[in-house]
């Protein structure tokens, strides 16, 4: 793994998660898509067990780090439990293909977006406002986007990627 390029892709990353994602939101900036999930599954499906783990749990202190009025710990722990699972089921499946890479980031995105919420229901009793668009539509609008965003990702950390043999 190259940390280097990994710190300075999960920065870029944020920083766009932060302020650039409000220029194509959908319905008054309550529909975003998530670009650290798309992280997340890219490094899962993408490095080792162990990489994938220590980058689950790094992206999801950054995914914390940058949501304003949210306890910290919730993203962190929801994408490390997460993270970790989707790269112990990478090594009995292969997400090669665009749709799969959808698919894979709509259901984790389901996922750590579910527990996060729980998370922080349960240390703040007031819930969040976006709840709907957090849970369902931002998940989605990162499935569509986030297959796009693999090839260049992987560009940056040097990651080749597999051509299948045509018969």
């Amino acid at each position: 793994m190259r940390w280097f390029r990994f710190a300075v892709i999960v920065m870029i990353f944020s920083v766009a998660q932060a302020g650039l994602v409000d220029v194509i939101a959908i319905s008054n900036n309550a529909i975003k898509p998530d670009l650290l999930l798309i992280l997340l599954v890219f490094f899962a499906i993408r490095s080792g067990t162990r990489n994938a783990i220590a980058t689950s749990f790094l992206i999801g202190l950054a995914a914390d780090i940058i949501t304003i009025g949210s306890p910290m710990g919730a993203r962190m722990i929801s994408y490390g439990i997460f993270g970790s699972c989707l790269s112990q089921l990478h090594k009995v499946a292969a997400f090669e293909k665009m749709p799969q890479q959808g698919i894979v980031i709509l259901i984790v995105g389901f996922m750590t977006a579910g527990l996060t919420q729980l998370l922080i229901m349960l240390r703040t009793p007031a819930g969040s406002d976006r709840l709907l668009a957090e849970l369902i539509w931002s998940p989605i609008y990162s499935a569509i986007i986030g297959p796009f965003l693999f090839l260049p990702a992987a560009w940056w950390m040097g990651i080749k990627t597999r051509r299948m043999k045509r018969y």
